[in-house]
């Protein structure tokens, strides 16, 4: 069994694979329990992909006698990255282009994660990834409108809001959920007329908010970052 570690600054998820199949997801809060879970188990090769300034010697501290990657963005890829800066590019975001070859494979393809900020990654049908788009997430819209003006309060998301608000809160919440729901569609529509066979990944811990309200048709794929990691790991085990 094969392991990818996505290490965020205030969370670890952790997925172990059988060659593509994801077996087991964990989501640890602190590095002492997930170095505790490390020690009683082993694995074959293993991948780590961190934005936190450090972890622990954690590549140390995985039980693996085949191959460890500690990701970046030199490591080999199973897409050919075209962006034109790619020194500053999130590793999440190159892992979430390479989960999304076996989900649509062969096609056009844009992925959307629904997190703390919106990403589009888009890949073509030839495996090149060029970027996409990054625009604020759910959380950061309204703690923004609070944060940035005199009087506007915060508010918490709400399924559905009307679209014509009655209140403050509610004309807040509309902006918010409509505003983002009418970018998502906005966003696909503009991809799909530029390619109309295009497929659809959404993943990230908004998605469930959307998934159901979007027209066009996606694919949901909650664990679409570590699935990438994997690709990237096997696509290196095998070089």
């Amino acid at each position: 069994m094969n392991l990818a570690i996505d290490h965020g600054n205030t969370r670890i998820k952790a997925g172990v694979f059988e060659q593509t199949n994801l077996i087991q997801t964990l989501s640890f809060e602190d590095s002492n329990t997930f170095n505790e879970w490390l020690d009683k188990n082993e694995f074959e090769n293993a991948i780590v992909s961190s934005v936190a300034r450090s972890t622990d010697n954690l590549m140390d501290k995985i039980n693996s006698n085949g191959k460890k990657i500690f990701m970046s963005q030199s490591t080999p890829f199973p897409i050919a990255v075209k962006y034109s800066t790619p020194l500053t590019l999130g590793l999440d975001r190159i892992a979430a282009a390479c989960g999304t070859l076996d989900i649509i494979p062969g096609g056009h393809r844009l992925a959307i994660d629904l997190g703390t900020c919106i990403n589009y990654e888009f890949v073509d049908d030839l495996a090149n990834y060029y970027g996409g788009a990054i625009s604020p997430g759910v959380k950061m819209r309204f703690e923004a409108m609070h944060t940035f003006t005199a009087r506007l309060p915060l508010v918490n998301f709400v399924d559905n809001p009307p679209l014509v608000g009655n209140s403050t809160e509610s004309c807040m919440q509309s902006g918010v959920v409509n505003g983002v729901l009418a970018e998502l569609e906005g966003i696909i529509d503009r991809y799909q007329k530029k390619y109309p066979t295009m497929g659809v990944i959404l993943c990230g811990g908004d998605a469930p908010l959307f998934e159901n309200k979007l027209k066009h048709p996606i694919f949901v794929a909650p664990n679409l970052v570590l699935s990438g990691l994997n690709k990237i790991l096997l696509h290196n085990v095998n070089l």
